[in-house]
């Protein structure tokens, strides 16, 4: 299973029986601070239903789908098994929902909200996911210039240079396979 993820926000919509449905592909880290301006945005709106799938640094994947008052298993659940189907992680989907006047039903509410999470990942730009971490490699003077073409070469990113009297230690960040090649 090739994992994927997104690098920015994206948006969905659906509409059944005049209930509007607006969904929203965040990126993890903007999760909590986008359902707060959400909350906010949309006063009005009836639910927000939020589902997340994030990596864990022990390689587990934490994840959840809350119903915001909708029915339960309803609303969050689907939303959340529309993210598992595509591979996602590190994302969220956020779906306001304004209600239209006429009851959907559970079998009708788990289809709109998969419905506008699906639209919305339709029209993301979604990227193969790679794992970041952070090593330190150390090098003596002799070796060090080898060790920074190579780094440069891998693509790796240099957070520090520390010198000490045997040499460099690079404390470096890249993807995890970059990282295990070097």
């Amino acid at each position: 299973m090739a994992l994927k993820t997104i690098t920015r926000e994206f948006e969905g919509f659906l509409e059944d029986r005049k209930s509007r449905f607006l969904a929203y592909l965040v990126p993890m880290d903007r999760f909590e601070q986008r359902l707060e301006e959400l909350r906010k945005e949309h006063k009005k709106a009836a639910h927000i239903v939020t589902a997340h799938r994030r990596l864990l640094d022990d390689d587990r994947i934490e994840e959840s789908g809350k119903d915001d008052g909708e029915p339960a298993g309803t609303s969050g659940m689907p939303t959340l098994r529309v993210l598992q189907g595509a591979d996602l992680i590190n994302c969220a989907v956020l779906i306001v929902r304004y209600f239209g006047g006429t009851k959907l039903g559970g079998g009708g509410l788990a289809r709109a909200y998969s419905g506008a999470a699906q639209d919305a990942i339709n029209n993301a730009d979604l990227v193969a996911f790679r794992k970041i971490l952070t090593r330190k490699v150390s090098a003596d003077f002799a070796a060090s210039s080898d060790l920074e073409r190579r780094v440069e070469t891998l693509g790796l990113t240099v957070l520090a240079r520390d010198f000490t009297e045997d040499g460099v230690t690079l404390t470096l960040e890249g993807p995890e396979e970059a990282l295990c090649e070097l």
